[in-house]
């Protein structure tokens, strides 16, 4: 099995990590009822996705 001759720095090991970090989640403002929603998902308020009625709202 190969073995690497040299040991990885810390900067070269770091900057190979760099895209790894994990992104905040997208809030998005209910077209509906306004209030805070995250994208692509049925507003726990409401219960609508894109304008249509997927829920009562008290399901939830």
């Amino acid at each position: 099995m190969p073995v690497p001759k040299r040991r990885t720095s810390n900067s070269k090991r770091n900057k190979r990590r760099a895209h790894d970090a994990i992104a905040a989640p997208q809030w998005i403002t209910c077209s509906r009822c306004g209030a805070a929603t995250l994208r692509h998902r049925v507003c726990a308020a409401c219960g609508y996705y894109k304008a249509r009625p997927v829920t009562t709202g008290e399901d939830t």
